[in-house]
């Protein structure tokens, strides 16, 4: 089978096209002939060398047809959508024409959606959705401001808490560009991201917001905990500027009373407690193709231009979800 991997650690030309056998699912996995799979910034991460060893072929989603899956309830010919599951990072990833799955991490879908358009659904959605109910709890008429919007995963975030009845502020670094695009996905308010907020956010909610999602990282984290409502919460689930550690973070002095501080991540998924079908996938695709959530891809890439694909993510000159095709 086609596949592309890391040679070694370094930039995107370290992707390269080489042919594999195609893998063997043992019981209890799925193999998936993938028709697509979506792009993340965590696989850029995973391509410099800077989560560490990973595995050589990467992709952290992507969606397909089930080839086999030997002791699971899934079916040949299923359409299905698979999320982490150790891909990319334990094992073999999506950048392939076949991937094997733990079955936990696959769910079947049912979509009259192009493969391209599905494929920039599974992860940036269920994150969102896990962000927004579970971490932050989000009501309907809550405030919530979103840091870093305009990335696939705030467009998706914004998407699903406007329709879920909340008023949301988002953040960018081009609020002139791209003001009209993040109304469009519902938001409310669209400020210039920067180091602080207070004014901008006081403006709009002079007691703060009720819930902060933050995907810029540690180098805002201080900022957004003071920028919560007294209750409120943040969720931090990004870290688009950098990975870089939070120095100097003392509780005692940054964590305000009654403001609660969380982290998520889809690696999650799968696992006791985080199981990838309590995330209502089917019931968002089908918002998707009823135009309620606007999860197209910015832009769609061939298998064969995967350098091209990541030179373009690295850019940061996206606004959303950039997508490959698997198929020549």
């Amino acid at each position: 089978m086609r596949a592309i991997q890391i040679a070694q650690f370094g930039g995107p030309d370290q992707l390269q096209p080489v042919q594999l056998p195609t893998p063997v699912p043992a019981p209890g996995q799925a193999l998936i002939h993938v028709q697509a799979f979506g792009l993340n910034r965590a696989e850029t991460y995973m391509r410099q060398g800077l989560w560490g060893e990973v595995a050589r072929v990467p992709g952290i989603e992507c969606v397909g047809i089930v080839a086999a899956a030997p002791g699971t309830g899934l079916r040949e010919g299923d359409t299905v959508a698979a999320i982490m599951g150790g891909m990319g990072r334990t094992i073999n990833g999506s950048y392939a024409e076949y991937a094997c799955v733990p079955a936990g991490n696959v769910v079947p879908l049912r979509s009259s959606l192009p493969w391209a358009d599905l494929a920039a659904i599974p992860e940036s959605y269920a994150t969102a959705w896990a962000c927004l109910h579970d971490n932050l709890e989000l009501r309907p008429g809550q405030t919530l401001l979103v840091r870093g919007a305009s990335s696939a995963l705030g467009q998706a975030a914004t998407n699903i808490a406007a329709h879920a009845g909340a008023q949301v502020i988002a953040t960018t670094r081009r609020p002139a560009a791209l003001e009209t695009l993040l109304k469009d996905n519902g938001a409310r308010h669209v400020i210039e991201e920067q180091p602080s907020l207070a004014a901008a956010v006081r403006a709009i909610a002079p007691g703060g917001v009720d819930a902060v999602l933050d995907l810029v990282g540690n180098t805002t984290l201080l900022d957004s905990l003071a920028l919560a409502a007294r209750p409120g919460r943040v969720c931090q689930a990004g870290f688009l500027g950098g990975l870089g550690p939070l120095a100097g973070f003392l509780p005692l002095q940054h964590l305000p009373p009654r403001v609660q501080l969380s982290f998520f991540g889809s690696f999650a998924f799968g696992s006791p407690g985080f199981e990838l079908d309590r995330v209502p996938l089917q019931q968002i695709v089908e918002r998707v193709e009823q135009g309620h959530y606007r999860a197209r891809p910015a832009r769609v890439f061939s298998f064969e231009d995967i350098v091209g694909a990541h030179e373009y993510l690295e850019s940061g000159t996206g606004t959303g979800k950039a997508v490959v095709t698997v198929l020549p």
